[in-house]
C-alpha cells in the first residue's frame, strides 16, 4: 500500500476534519505518514515540495503550483473568520502605520490581508501564532495580526481590536476570505488526487455525524482550549466551503491570489489553481 504524506496544523478545524483518516476510522486505499504542524512550517514544507498532501495559507499557493494543485475541499474559507490586528491600546490603524506588528509567517493569508489593506508601513515581525498575543501583551511588539483561536482569546491578554482583517476583505470583495486549502503533489496524479479529495471530504463526514468519536482527538492536539473555544473554532472554520469550494470559493480564492499578484507586480500563474 502507497505512503503518503500528510501535513496539517493542530488547530481543532484541522484535526477535526482529518481525524478519520488519522485513526483510520474511514478505510483508506493508502497509508498516511502524518505532520502536524504550525501553518508556516507547514507552507515552507510544500514549498520544498517535502509533503505530499499538506495545509496551507491560501497565499502560499503562488510559490507551489509548479508542483502543486489545490484541492476543493478540506480548507478554511468563509465569513466572519479573518484574522484580527490587535495592541496593548485602542488605537486605530493610522496610528499604526510606522508601528512594528508581528505576523503568524510572511508566507501567511495573514500577513498579505495586512500588506493588501495598505494603512501600514512599518516592520513586520513573524512568529508562532501562538507567540503572538503574548509579545504584543508585553510590549515587545507595538501589534500583532492574530489567527485561530486568538480570535475569542485576545482579551484574556488585556489586548484591543484595531481592524477585523476578515471584515475588510468581505466590504472590499463581497467574497468569503480563503484563508486556507489542501494542496496535492501534481505528481501523485488525477486518480490518486481524486481519490484524496473523496476520502477528505469522507472524513469531514464522518466528524459532522460521530462527533464524539473525534473529541479526544481534537482536545489532545488543542493547546489547552477550553471546549467552548473548541466548538467556536471548528463553527467558523468548517462549514460547507470545507465540503465544497464551489464557484463562489474558487473566485474567492482567485480574486486573493490576483490581488497578491498586483502586489508584487508579477504575472498570474499560467497554471490552473485546482486538480481536474
Amino acid at each position: 500500500m502507497k505512503t503518503l504524506t500528510l501535513g496539517y496544523s493542530p488547530c481543532p478545524n484541522d484535526t477535526f476534519i482529518f481525524c478519520a483518516m488519522a485513526e483510520k476510522q474511514i478505510d483508506l486505499p493508502f497509508s498516511l505518514d502524518i505532520l502536524l504542524a504550525d501553518v508556516e512550517m507547514l507552507n515552507r514544507r510544500a514549498g520544498q515540495g517535502a509533503l505530499d498532501i499538506s495545509k496551507i495559507s491560501t497565499s502560499a499557493a503562488l510559490s507551489i503550483l509548479d508542483n502543486y494543485w489545490l484541492l476543493r475541499a478540506g480548507g478554511a474559507m468563509g465569513r466572519g473568520c479573518g484574522p484580527l490586528v490587535v495592541s496593548k491600546r485602542p488605537v486605530g490603524m493610522k496610528e499604526l502605520r510606522e508601528a512594528t506588528i508581528a505576523t503568524p509567517g510572511d508566507l501567511t493569508t495573514a500577513n498579505l490581508l495586512l500588506r493588501l489593506e495598505g494603512t501600514h508601513r512599518g516592520k513586520r515581525v513573524p512568529m508562532p501564532f501562538d507567540h503572538i498575543m503574548p509579545a504584543v501583551a508585553a510590549g515587545e511588539v507595538d501589534a500583532g495580526v492574530i489567527i485561530h483561536e486568538g480570535r475569542w482569546t485576545y482579551r484574556a491578554y488585556g489586548l484591543h481590536e484595531v481592524l477585523d482583517l476578515g471584515r475588510w476583505w468581505e466590504s472590499e470583495t463581497a467574497l468569503p476570505l480563503p484563508l486556507g486549502a489542501i494542496a496535492v503533489r501534481r505528481d501523485l496524479g488525477r486518480d490518486l488526487t481524486a481519490t484524496v479529495e473523496e476520502k477528505i471530504r469522507e472524513s469531514l463526514l464522518f466528524a459532522r455525524k460521530h462527533p464524539e468519536a473525534v473529541r479526544a482527538y481534537i482536545e489532545k492536539h488543542a493547546q489547552e482550549m477550553s471546549p467552548e473555544v473548541i466548538r467556536l473554532h471548528i463553527d467558523a472554520f468548517v462549514n460547507e466551503f470545507s465540503l465544497e469550494a464551489g464557484v463562489e470559493g474558487e473566485r474567492a480564492m482567485g480574486k486573493l491570489l490576483e490581488a497578491a499578484c498586483s502586489l508584487e507586480n508579477i504575472a498570474f500563474p499560467a497554471r490552473g489553481l485546482f486538480w481536474g
